[in-house]
């Protein structure tokens, strides 16, 4: 296998030289106490650059470079704070809607609307644009920009589904944003970090952060999830083993998606309904660092498995918490730019109205 340094060297490379991403998450929650109702990170290249929660009611800055955008424009954090307080109140409806809609009516729930943002090709100039909502961790609506419509893959959302498929002005609207806006602000970041983000990315390789591995499941019916938290850097793969040898069947994968301190999390499904129990001792979860020799691995033993049930019940709801998040996506409607200063995705005036239709 080729060093750890080329290897990583190639993905910066990548990453920096080639494709930068700028993606925002709006997460809401419900019946989760010692949690933020409503929380608001926005990454360039997979780098946390901009924060707000409920609790503090604060755009905050995550990398210094950022800094650059409150000098050109000194109206920028406070801008950001305004809008986010208004998503804020819109997304804690949204819950009460769907819960309505799916018949629910307490326990835990989280309504993410996801990923949003944009990617672009700095060398050939390629760009794409995604737009996804979910709930409970299951896909809710995401908009398709070729058809220009909206996707609905559960009934729940078919309501939404046709609602937002008539209102074309506001699809027009997304696309722009999504093809040219966001594009512009992405360029704009990448020029205030590029420095910075190499920096970054070699100390990481220097200090790798390494993650902490459970199993859970939901139901004794329910797939076994192994969920890893705290990693960094986020080039990492998680996957199931079966006496040595990675599963494809029967295996859900999630995203790698950011955690508030600024490190990662994903998870990985396994079905073991057609298992027998003697079996399991078989199967591994095992996390690797891309380039890396050493796995990290965690045998599939029913007894440290955390569930639902008996005195475990409160810690299974925060990891429940986890696991969905890990697979739940966020929320932006946004607003055109004006002749002085054009929008960032977070600036979105039209977030304040209820997205998600009442049935």
């Amino acid at each position: 296998m080729k060093p750890f340094l080329f290897l990583f060297l190639l993905e910066i490379h990548g990453t920096v030289g080639s494709t930068h991403s700028l993606r925002y998450f709006y997460t809401s929650s419900s019946g989760v106490s010692n949690f933020p109702e409503f929380v608001a990170v926005g990454l360039v290249d997979e780098v946390q650059m901009i924060h707000y929660d409920s609790n503090t009611q604060k755009a905050e800055f995550k990398q210094q470079w950022m800094e650059k955008a409150a000098e050109d424009d000194p109206q920028y954090l406070s801008r950001q704070t305004n809008r986010l307080m208004n998503s804020q109140q819109v997304f804690k409806g949204n819950i009460d809607t769907l819960k309505q809609r799916f018949n629910q009516t307490g326990g835990v729930h989280i309504n993410q609307m996801i990923m949003y943002g944009c990617e672009w090709d700095n060398e050939t100039g390629k760009v794409k644009g995604y737009d996804q909502h979910g709930y409970d961790g299951e896909d809710f609506v995401a908009l398709d920009l070729d058809t220009e419509t909206w996707i609905a893959p559960t009934p729940q959302a078919v309501t939404t589904k046709m609602k937002w498929d008539k209102n074309r002005a506001l699809i027009a609207q997304k696309k722009n944003y999504l093809t040219q806006e966001c594009p512009e602000w992405l360029k704009k970041y990448v020029n205030y970090g590029r420095s910075s983000l190499m920096k970054n990315s070699i100390y990481l390789l220097f200090s790798p952060v390494l993650p902490s591995l459970s199993l859970l499941q939901k139901t004794p019916s329910s797939p076994v999830t192994c969920h890893a938290t705290g990693f960094n850097p986020n080039r990492a793969e998680l996957v199931w083993r079966k006496d040595g040898v990675e599963l494809h069947e029967g295996v859900n994968k999630g995203e790698i998606l950011p955690i508030n301190d600024g490190n990662f999390q994903m998870s990985v499904n396994l079905d073991l309904s057609s298992v027998r129990p003697e079996d399991w001792q078989r199967y591994n979860c095992v996390f690797q660092f891309s380039g890396v020799n050493e796995d990290i691995v965690t045998k599939l033993d029913k007894a440290m498995i955390r569930t639902n049930k008996g005195k475990r019940k409160s810690l299974a709801i925060l990891i429940t918490i986890a696991t969905l998040v890990l697979a739940v996506i966020t929320f932006i409607v946004y607003k055109k730019r004006t002749e002085k200063h054009p929008p960032s995705p977070v600036e979105n005036t039209e977030i304040q109205e209820q997205v998600i239709p009442k049935a």
